[in-house]
């Protein structure tokens, strides 16, 4: 069976049902129908008693190892041995949708309900984010229009482009404003997807409306003819975007194909962003339910470490446990198989590919916790292979397990779920930072690079070093890191598999998040504005005759 076709196979509880489960009376529910609801901040404790849950991963392959199918299997299998646990993930984008990678929504029976609303529109929180998006980008324009030009905008160094929520490869650079005086200020800009936003961004490390707006407000813009700097705030512009993001701050509560609580709320890209959920939504779980999983996008040399280091630096979180999902695929991958190979058994390949995966085991280690590893087991998987991954797993010294989350549920994650559930019970003190954010901006970024991905060192191309200069004038070079690298590989060239040694990280620029609240060393070809694959998944996306979705994966 599809996933489709199994999310539609099970009956759904009502949206109150599952409220319940979290002791939040119905009346307190803004309904999406029967099966979505927004949920009110006053919700949050001020000291949530939750244990956290982090659940990363290896470098992936271009499908992608499960993280979010991993992460619901193991929400529902600590459910299942007595401990009252919420999933709080990600929403998906539109883009992978209808793209290559498919819906984010889990697999198999190991997904999160209504699989459809969630994957297409949701709440409208995506939308809310790209009208707050464009709406800065049309004031700037504006501005640039006004004769007066009172803030004297220099139009050559707008930074801010526009955004919408699809993959559409024409849009990555435009010259807007043309058709004489009534058009606009001719200049050159573009469209970054949704999802790379940093509205998108602000969203999730937003601690309540103030702090939205204080942070909205401090987006940079770009230079005055005087090289002073222009923030939103200059244009006036948080007060009206913070309108549009009214509804988009509130969690939205959902449910697993078990019927347990999941709480979904935005989702910025892990390989441009800080790839994880808001810190509202997470901050909520935690004060509704004794455990809680979340996940953090691609390998945790991206996702990981943001989490770790963004996220729970600016939020006052640390998690109790960190799982570590690995599959045979991905490891064959990295050691060396060719795609066409990777269904075929091959012990060799994966012990082979086993480097990828101790680099991370090591990575997560820095942070003084011991990672469990989640092997996410596929239908063509040969035992010795898995073999292959749990004895290195016991020569390391660390927990590990099969999981079959896919085909059985939680069922398939029981033993996973002792693991997990016995680590996140040792009592931890507050995880080590990776580096202190005062440190200089290119020793920040060196600790990442070495530490993390293994470099030997980093070099700043000409336009990241103009760019740290920037920075240090606007006196934000107190921020700290969010880098954006291929997330195909440790290294910044998606070639490298396995463990690479001996590169050197090469930053073509930084960009400026002020209103995210962190800086952006781009690392190779990043794009903001993804492509569709050759075969879209849209050409097999329909409505049947009784008006159902169909190829939806």
């Amino acid at each position: 069976m599809t996933d489709l076709a199994i999310a539609r196979a099970t009956p759904l509880r009502p949206i109150a049902a599952i409220a319940a489960k979290l002791g939040i009376p119905a009346d307190l529910l803004e309904p999406y129908g029967h099966h979505k609801a927004k949920l009110p901040l006053s919700l949050i404790s001020e000291q949530p008693q939750g244990k956290l849950i982090l659940v990363s991963a290896i470098n992936p392959t271009p499908a992608g190892e499960g993280k979010t199918t991993m992460s619901v299997g193991l929400t529902e299998g600590l459910n299942r041995i007595g401990r009252r646990t919420t999933a709080v993930l990600r929403e998906p984008s539109l883009g992978p949708v209808f793209g290559m990678k498919g819906g984010a929504t889990g697999g198999g029976h190991a997904q999160v309900v209504p699989m459809e609303d969630i994957n297409l529109h949701f709440t409208g929180d995506f939308n809310a984010v790209e009208k707050a998006h464009n709406l800065l980008a049309a004031l700037i324009d504006n501005s640039l229009q006004n004769k007066k030009n009172t803030l004297g905008l220099d139009a050559r160094t707008v930074r801010w482009k526009r955004c919408m929520d699809m993959n559409d490869r024409a849009l990555r650079r435009l010259i807007v404003g043309l058709g004489g005086a009534t058009g606009g200020v001719p200049r050159e800009t573009g469209f970054d997807i949704t999802a790379a936003s940093e509205v998108m961004a602000i969203l999730c490390l937003a601690t309540g409306p103030h702090d939205l707006k204080r942070r909205l407000g401090n987006i940079f813009v770009g230079l005055r003819h005087d090289r002073s700097p222009v923030y939103a705030r200059d244009l006036k512009a948080p007060g009206a975007m913070a309108v549009l993001l009214k509804d988009a701050l509130k969690p939205n509560l959902v449910q697993t194909l078990e019927g347990n609580p999941a709480i979904l709320h935005a989702g910025p890209f892990g390989n441009i962003a800080q790839g994880t959920n808001s810190l509202l939504a997470t901050r909520m779980s935690l004060s509704l339910s004794d455990y809680v999983v979340t996940e953090a996008g691609f390998g945790f040399d991206l996702g990981g470490e943001k989490f770790l280091d963004l996220k729970c630096g600016y939020g006052g979180l640390s998690p109790q446990a960190v799982v570590i999902v690995a599959t045979v695929r991905a490891l064959k991958h990295h050691g060396g198989t060719a795609p066409a190979g990777l269904k075929t058994s091959d012990a060799d390949a994966v012990r082979r590919g086993l480097p990828n995966l101790e680099k991370h085991l090591e990575s997560v280690q820095l942070y003084g916790r011991r990672p469990i590893v989640a092997i996410n087991r596929f239908f063509t998987d040969s035992a010795e292979e898995l073999a292959v991954i749990l004895d290195r797993c016991r020569e390391l010294g660390l927990p590990s397990a099969v999981a079959d989350v896919w085909g059985h549920g939680g069922a398939g994650a029981e033993a996973l779920a002792h693991l997990v559930a016995a680590e996140a019970d040792v009592p931890k003190p507050a995880h080590p930072p990776l580096y202190d954010w005062a440190a200089p901006v290119e020793e920040k970024i060196a600790t990442i690079a070495q530490r993390i991905y293994g470099a030997a060192d980093v070099e700043l191309q000409p336009k990241a070093q103009a760019d740290l200069r920037l920075i240090e004038r606007l006196g934000l070079a107190g921020l700290p890191i969010c880098m954006a690298k291929t997330q195909k590989s440790l290294s910044d060239n998606a070639d490298l598999i396995g463990r690479p040694t001996g590169f050197t990280v090469q930053v073509r620029e930084i960009e400026i998040a002020a209103g995210a609240g962190f800086l952006i060393p781009i690392c190779g070809e990043m794009l903001r504005m993804p492509g569709l694959p050759e075969v879209p998944a849209a050409e097999s996306i329909d409505l049947d005759e009784n008006g159902e979705v169909v190829g939806l994966f």
